[in-house]
């Protein structure tokens, strides 16, 4: 068995390998790496009933992985690169050899998967650090699942400037209701359930271009996303919605957020 440990800035994720294939995936919030890393192993073996002697090797990867300078437990520790941890995770459950990856974590990370070859094309800085940042300065709150519930109930048109607010025609191929400013408006009645819907579409409407212009670039038409934002409904709303436009298809795989950690424990 292999087990494989992603060491985030916020979240550290196992995977672990069986010999059939099965993946069994654990999550618990980071604190510092060696404890982030050390629990989530030690939650895996007894929630699961593993033996130390079953591992064979632990793979670790992520923001954290840099402070982890010894194996773990007696066991071979290797260190895996992240984007080579993502590339094979996002392969290995999108099921396919010709993909891009937007891996979204407190950044975004756009990887190219090409058969074998797995590339780091870049990314952004906005993803999910960017969402918990400005919801706490716009709304003096950090907790992810009070912005989620805003959000639902948001109206954009009090926070967006749309392309019909200043034209009466199209622009080139995009209509009246596309996105002309993000935040453009924003309106003295914008309510908090509408500043909380314009983060997450600023968010996932960037996250969304960088991986279509990364797609077009490399003749592809299909985006794997996967990391932390990848099951974020409203994210997967607006993706889609950019998906329809470009004709470029994002898939959201299950399990997704644990690409990272099971890509890391596929490698070597």
């Amino acid at each position: 068995m292999v087990i494989g440990i992603d060491i985030g800035s916020t979240t550290t994720k196992v995977a672990a390998i069986k010999l059939n294939n099965d993946i069994i995936k654990i999550k618990t919030k980071a604190i510092d790496a060696i404890t982030s890393a050390t629990g989530a192993f030690g939650k895996m073996i007894m929630e699961n009933h593993f033996k130390l002697e079953n591992i064979e090797k632990i793979n670790i990867t992520g923001a954290g992985a840099s402070k982890i300078t010894d194996n773990l437990f007696g066991i071979k520790t290797n260190k895996i690169d992240e984007m080579i941890a993502i590339g094979a995770g996002g392969k290995y459950l999108s099921k396919k050899d010709q993909i891009i990856i937007s891996n979204i974590g407190t950044g975004t990370a756009i990887i190219e998967v090409n058969g074998n070859n797995i590339t780091h094309l870049g990314g952004t800085g906005v993803g999910g650090g960017t969402i918990i940042g400005l919801a706490k300065g716009l709304l003096k709150t950090s907790d992810f699942d009070t912005i989620l519930q805003y959000a639902l109930k948001g109206d954009l048109n009090n926070v967006d400037l749309n392309i019909g607010d200043i034209t009466e025609t199209n622009i080139g191929f995009l209509n009246k209701e596309f996105t002309a400013s993000n935040f453009g408006k924003m309106l003295d009645t914008a309510t908090k359930e509408d500043i909380a819907l314009g983060i997450i579409n600023l968010t996932y409407q960037v996250i969304g271009m960088v991986s279509v212009f990364a797609a077009k670039s490399k003749n592809n038409d299909t985006v794997v996303v996967t990391g932390n934002g990848s099951n974020n409904p409203i994210g997967q709303k607006i993706l889609t919605n950019i998906s329809q436009t470009y004709k470029i298809d994002f898939e959201f795989p299950v399990d997704a957020e644990y690409a990272t950690a099971i890509g890391a424990a596929l490698s070597i």
